[in-house]
């Protein structure tokens, strides 16, 4: 699910309305819990003081700055009914995050809230504009106590994340509103696993200690290893990434030996349930038997010294148990993405021991349903920030005649992805602009739907500026490249091998592009090579094509080294600016876009 990051650049951030990236906060929710505040700990007879207290962790992951709830099908949840049918809500939005948090903590004197990582980046236009300030602004008003960093945080570099953290107004664009200052995070942002090149020192806190009235419970926090293949070079610059395992581990055992049992892992790095309703059982039949992914080896490899993991980056819901090395099981949850979900998970506290009893341990995911108050305060903050965006979000850019699914299409060729491909070709294939015959397009860049229905008063039907934006919000810059028939089939084939294997990424194609897919196969025989063609010929591996796509793909980004091959580079437009460009070339109020045909990759299961 990873997104294209970009380098920001301050000259055309203001024009383009650039982009910040956002992330889908992870909620841990957890129960209303018992406490000897109330006298109802879990104590032996009357007047005794209780043995054990109930802390409540509620969690979320992956918020990417989606204050609004998201549009169109990518605001959805997707719950299993009784009778077997799969039910779609409209979930999320911050004032009925902050309503559900809020609420789930009535009754719990116990009870701290957590993240899984990118709360920031690949942010829709409200946040992304303002480089992520009214997201932290909402955080800190949501009462998040700690957050892991994930690869979104990094979109901007280490400089803007510590900005975000510090406070402290916008190096270029300066402050937003007259007489206020950024105040920054009022949590700690915790990365154990990014250290500084030069100094071997942590970047950021690697854990934090969260104590009440004498119970402690450890947090550590980090990102996925292989952050600095999905973000952008400058982003990631001066730092380096270690091994989320081994990590854990080290500041598990620094944590118990000053006395700190209890301990919970932040981790942005997920898994992929078998179902995608949140509702699933993914300990059916067995321990952690509805889970794969790259979260399983790690929660595996991870001390027993953690009591509790809370996951990220899939953008999945999940709350499962899997073996720690001795064999005992553990909670792994997951709370989906864009605050559509939060998870509420009881840890029992022994007050003697300090440690949390693993038996006891409860979870489940809660839907933030939009049928609830919402939040006065994060009304408040919505209207606010929009009215500084009004100017540039509200610019009609064209006209749909339906939803174009992007972000909410499950299938390997999204119509959307079509559109985006189609833009970038057509953009880039004058001989003065790079005399591109073929555009790709990464599948985690497109943040969002196009929706029809309208978000504001524009009518429905019209793309604004920002709902353009929130489809691309990274601002890339295109580049166009000479890459050889080889390369051409190498990149379709990485698409479903090496790194990508297990969780295939499959490029957004432009039209004239067509193949063969088959998910029968394993590995790079998953692309039927003599199927490929361009404009109806065979691809030859000897010829050299002009090939268009961001910047960030062109840096072999996503697990694609092939396409890190080019030669011969020419820096285009931004993949934003031929967006709109196309959707201006292409639509108008009488004769709307239509979703286009998905006939490019034909898939065999």
């Amino acid at each position: 699910m990873s997104a294209t990051p970009q380098k920001k650049r301050a000259s055309r951030r203001v024009l383009a309305a650039a982009a910040g990236l956002a992330t889908v906060g992870a909620l841990v929710a957890a129960m209303p819990a018992g406490a000897h505040d109330r006298g109802h700990g879990h104590g032996h007879g009357h007047g005794h003081k209780p043995r054990t207290v109930d802390v409540q962790l509620l969690s979320f992951n992956d918020l990417h700055g989606n204050l609004e709830p998201p549009a169109g099908s990518a605001g959805n949840v997707s719950e299993t009914q009784p009778d077997g049918t799969v039910k779609a809500i409209p979930a999320g939005g911050v004032e009925y995050l902050a309503t559900s948090l809020r609420t789930a903590r009535k009754g719990s004197p116990y009870s701290v809230t957590a993240a899984g990582g990118d709360m920031v980046g690949a942010s829709p236009l409200l946040s992304g504009l303002f480089h992520d300030e009214p997201t932290i602004e909402a955080l800190n008003k949501l009462k998040l106590d700690v957050s892991a960093v994930g690869n979104h945080e990094f979109d901007e570099g280490a400089t803007e994340l510590a900005r975000l953290q510090n406070g402290g107004c916008h190096p270029v664009e300066g402050c937003y509103e007259k007489g206020k200052k950024f105040k920054g995070a009022d949590f700690p942002y915790l990365a154990a696993n990014v250290t500084k090149e030069k100094t071997g020192k942590p970047l950021l806190k690697p854990y934090t200690v969260w104590k009440k009235n004498g119970v402690k419970i450890g947090f550590i926090g980090v990102t996925l290893e292989g952050t600095p293949d999905i973000v952008t070079a400058n982003g990631v610059k001066g730092l380096k990434f270690h091994d989320e395992v081994e990590t854990i581990n080290k500041y598990a055992r620094e944590l118990d030996r000053k006395g700190v049992k209890s301990i919970v892992a932040l981790i942005h790095e997920g898994g992929a349930p078998a179902s995608t309703s949140y509702n699933y059982d993914c300990d059916s039949p067995g321990a952690g038997d509805g889970i794969s992914g790259p979260i399983v080896d790690i929660a595996k490899g991870i001390t027993p010294k953690v009591d509790a993991l809370v996951t990220g980056h899939t953008h999945q819901a999940y709350v499962c148990t899997v073996p720690d090395p001795a064999g005992k099981p553990r909670m792994v949850t997951s709370a989906s993405s864009f605050g559509k979900l939060y998870t509420d998970t009881t840890l029992t506290y022994d007050l003697r021991t300090k440690d949390i009893v693993r038996t006891s341990v409860k979870s489940a995911n809660h839907v933030v349903t939009r049928d609830q108050p919402k939040a006065a305060d994060m009304t408040s903050l919505i209207e606010r920030w929009n009215k500084l965006a009004a100017p540039i979000a509200n610019r009609p850019q064209g006209w749909i005649s339906a939803d174009i699914n992007g972000r909410g299409s499950t299938a390997p060729e999204k119509p959307l992805g079509n559109v985006i491909a189609d833009a970038q070709l057509e953009g880039l294939a004058p001989a003065d602009k790079g005399g591109a015959e073929v555009a790709f397009m990464n599948p985690g860049g497109i943040r969002a739907d196009l929706v029809h229905k309208a978000s504001g008063s524009e009518g429905d039907g019209v793309v604004t500026y920002g709902e353009a934006f929130t489809v691309q919000p990274f601002t890339n810059m295109m580049n166009v490249v000479d890459l050889t028939g080889a390369q051409l089939v190498a990149a379709l084939q990485q698409q479903v091998s090496g790194p990508n294997e297990a969780s295939p990424k499959i490029l957004q194609v432009s039209k004239g592009l067509t193949y063969t897919l088959d998910l029968t196969k394993t590995g790079a025989a998953r692309v039927v090579t003599d199927s490929i063609k361009l404009n109806g010929a065979a691809i030859d591996p000897a010829r050299t094509y002009r090939v268009a796509m961001n910047e960030f793909l062109a840096g072999g980004g996503d697990g694609f080294p092939a396409l890190g091959q080019g030669t011969n580079k020419l820096v285009g437009a931004s993949d934003l600016d031929l967006f709109n460009a196309y959707l201006a070339a292409h639509s108008t109020a009488a004769a709307p876009l239509a979703p286009p045909a998905t006939d490019r990759i034909t898939v065999v299961q």
